[in-house]
C-alpha cells in the first residue's frame, strides 16, 4: 500500500481532519540512517508530523521545518516537508538507543528529551521565514506539537503520531492523525470530538491492521459526516544536489577553499538527509576557488 495523507472536513465545516500512512517513507528513514528502533520511532514521527502539516502549504515552493532541540541522546531532529509530500529527516544521533520505558514502548521521550524547545519554521519565500518556538512538555513528539498549537497558535488540536518497529528494525506501520478547530467550531462538533478522543486507538495500531486512511476516517471520525477534500501521496526525498553542494563549499570562502586543498588534498561532503557523498579533489577544489574569484 503506498503512503498518502487524506485531508477531510466535517459537516458543520468546524474541524479539519488529517489521516496519514507513511509506513514505507518511516521504513526508508530506517535504511538511510542505519537507526535503532527507538532512532526510527522519533525519526518517524516527527517526519510524520511535517508531512501533515506540509499538505497545507500553498505552494510547491513553501517548505515547513520541524525541530526539536531536547536534551535526549538523540540530539537535535530535524524534519522538513513541501506541498507535494517531499519529506526529509534527520537527527544528530540516529542510532542512539535506550531500553524501553515503564510502559514496555519505545521510549522515544529519552530519545528527543524532556526538556528543551520544538520549533516551526515556515517559509513562503518571503524576506523572512516565519518561525514558532515552544517547550518541550513530554518528549514523545505528539503531545508536544498539540502544546505548541494550543498555546503559540491558539488552535485547539488532536495530534497522534505512531511508528510499530518489528523486532528486525524494519517498520511493521506508521502514520498520523492530526485534527484542527476551524475558528466558530459548533459545540456540537467538539463535544463529539472530545469523545472520539476518548477511544481513539493508536493510529500506528490501526495501520498495521490493515486500515487505510479511509477507514479510519469512517471508524473514528464517522459521527463528524466527514467529506473528503483531497489526498496526496507522500515519499521520502531530499533536495540535495551537486550545485547546492558547490555552492556551500564557495560560501566558506577562498582561504578555507585554499587550506581544504593543499592540506587535505580533497573534501568529501555528506548530506545530513540522505547520505549522498559528494568527492571534490584537487582540481575540483580549484575550480571552486576560480569561481569565488568572479
Amino acid at each position: 500500500m503506498k503512503d498518502y495523507i487524506l485531508r477531510a472536513i466535517d459537516e458543520t465545516k468546524s474541524t479539519r481532519i488529517f489521516i496519514a500512512r507513511t509506513t514505507n517513507m518511516v521504513q526508508e528513514i530506517r535504511e538511510i540512517h542505519g537507526s535503532s528502533a527507538t532512532g526510527s520511532a522519533a525519526m518517524g514521527r516527527l517526519a510524520t508530523m511535517a508531512s501533515l502539516m506540509g499538505i497545507n502549504l500553498k505552494s510547491d515552493t513553501d517548505t515547513i521545518t520541524l525541530k526539536t532541540d531536547g536534551n535526549g541522546i538523540g540530539g537535535r531532529l530535524i524534519a522538513v516537508s513541501d506541498a507535494r509530500g517531499h519529506v526529509r529527516v534527520n537527527a544528530t544521533n540516529p542510532k542512539a538507543d535506550i531500553g524501553p520505558n515503564e510502559k514496555g514502548k519505545l521510549d522515544v521521550a529519552s530519545f528527543v528529551g524532556r526538556e528543551g524547545q520544538i520549533g516551526i519554521i515556515r517559509d513562503f519565500g518571503l524576506k523572512e521565514p516565519y518561525t514558532g518556538v515552544s517547550e518541550i512538555v513530554s518528549g514523545e513528539i505528539a503531545e508536544d506539537f498539540a502544546n505548541y498549537f494550543f498555546n503559540s497558535e491558539q488552535t485547539p488540536s488532536v495530534v497522534s503520531l505512531g511508528v510499530l518497529v518489528d523486532t528486525d528494525l524494519s517498520i511493521k506501520a506508521a502514520g498520523g492523525i492530526f485534527v484542527q478547530l476551524l475558528p466558530g467550531a459548533e459545540e456540537s462538533c467538539i463535544e463529539k470530538l472530545e469523545k472520539i478522543i476518548q477511544t481513539l486507538p493508536a493510529v500506528s495500531t490501526m495501520i498495521s491492521e490493515g486500515l487505510s486512511p479511509e477507514d479510519i476516517l469512517e471508524q473514528q471520525f464517522g459521527i463528524l459526516n466527514p467529506e473528503v477534500i483531497s489526498t496526496q501521496e507522500v515519499h521520502y526525498e531530499c533536495n540535495c544536489n551537486l550545485d547546492r553542494v558547490e555552492r556551500a563549499l564557495i560560501s566558506i570562502g577562498k582561504k578555507d577553499l585554499q587550506e581544504l586543498k593543499e592540506e587535505d588534498k580533497g573534501v568529501q561532503i555528506v548530506c545530513d538527509f540522505c547520505k549522498k557523498e559528494y568527492n571534490f579533489d584537487e582540481e575540483d577544489l580549484q575550480e571552486l576557488i576560480d569561481k569565488s574569484n568572479k
